[in-house]
């Protein structure tokens, strides 16, 4: 299906490009983040829109006040690390205001985080990032109060909306993991940024033994379990860790139960698909398995839980908490995320006719005919 709007960029200063693709609207308004890599495409910012329409799509449930929006995305092809890196930011940004301002509502993604992106946006002339949904609700100021205030709560020195998302993505995997009856599990984690370190904690707090985590410039193992907690304290802001490592693409060689692929988009493709040794691949990441990858996963007898379903938490638990349908609370998030994640991801792997990823689609045309 064409999109309802593709935008190409091209930066006054360094001469690179942006992109913005709306899948779909929702109530008027779509969600997705904005994410900062090199060599980010326009096909890849289109294909992860497409993933954030179905995401809005299967987090419909009727009598909450937070129904879903339409999905889109947000690409900027420069290095995070790169000195003009937070001006091209801001010139996106200020470009993208009109979009901002009435359809697109953004949000922290790969090399961005939320306060450099609100930055931006205050910047700009915008209240917000997501200024765009404002109108569909009934009180505003109170909203975002509430909204600022669960972006304020910490659990052991991490925010709530870092640990969302890991929430959500643990869940899934505990779910998917009782479903294929494997006991006292071991994981890899490939990426320990917000999502990869969130997930890794909320697996070892449940028993899950982490064999391996993976970072940017390389791989720790340990058949004993690592310790999350201290590198979770060790890690810099772009979740790269300390320690003697192996060479980062082996993470995909260590004998494990569960890889749960949290950093990059296709970073599993035909060629690495042999490789996996793990029963189960949950995405944590947006779209790291290529379709090809996954039709030799399944093969193989590997099952693949979908980032439409699996990392969708942290989208969910903003529009919930800004809609007023869970307060700003750890202990009611968590609640309401392992509730929503259990009942989805049991419900997609329940279909013995359907791959969990075709089951999820299904799911996501069913909830947007019920919401038509």
């Amino acid at each position: 299906m064409t999109p309802f709007l593709q935008v190409v960029w091209t930066d006054d200063v360094t001469g690179r490009p942006g992109y913005l693709v709306i899948d779909r609207l929702g109530r008027g308004v779509s969600s997705g983040g904005l994410r900062m890599r090199a060599g980010v495409t326009l096909d890849e910012v289109a294909d992860l829109a497409r993933g954030m329409s179905r995401k809005e799509a299967i987090a419909y449930e009727p009598g909450l006040a937070y129904q879903p929006l339409g999905g889109a995305k947000g690409g900027i092809d420069c290095d995070p690390l790169d000195p003009e890196a937070t001006g091209m930011l801001h010139r996106y940004i200020a470009a993208m205001k009109p979009l901002l301002a009435s359809y697109w509502a953004t949000g922290e993604d790969l090399g961005l985080r939320q306060e450099a992106i609100e930055e931006a946006c205050h910047a700009a002339g915008l209240r917000t990032s997501i200024d765009a949904v404002l109108p569909l609700l009934d009180d505003p100021d109170t909203a975002l109060k509430r909204l600022d205030a669960a972006f304020a709560v910490t659990v052991d020195g991490i925010g709530l909306g870092d640990l969302a998302g890991g929430c959500g993505v643990a869940e899934s995997a505990l779910t998917a993991l009782d479903r294929l009856g494997v006991r006292e599990p071991t994981a890899v984690v490939q990426g320990f940024g917000s999502m990869g370190g969130a997930t890794a904690r909320f697996l070892a707090r449940a028993g899950v033994r982490i064999v391996g985590v993976a970072d940017a410039d390389g791989l720790l193992t340990d058949p004993g379990g690592l310790d999350v907690e201290a590198l979770l304290r060790a890690r810099d802001p772009f979740g790269r860790i300390p320690g003697d490592k192996r060479p980062r693409d082996e993470w995909l060689d260590v004998d494990c139960d569960l890889l749960v692929p949290a950093a990059v988009s296709y970073c599993i493709g035909v060629d690495e698909a042999p490789r996996v040794r793990a029963r189960l691949v949950v995405e944590a990441a947006n779209v790291p398995v290529t379709p090809e990858a996954e039709r030799v996963l399944t093969s193989r007898g590997v099952v693949v839980v979908p980032d439409v379903v699996a990392n969708s938490a942290t989208n969910s638990w903003w529009w919930w908490t800004l809609f007023g349908d869970i307060p700003a609370d750890a202990g009611a998030a968590f609640a309401k995320i392992r509730s929503w994640m259990r009942r989805v991801t049991t419900e997609i792997m329940s279909d013995p006719a359907r791959t969990p990823r075709e089951a999820a689609h299904a799911l996501s045309a069913r909830n947007l005919a019920a919401q038509r």
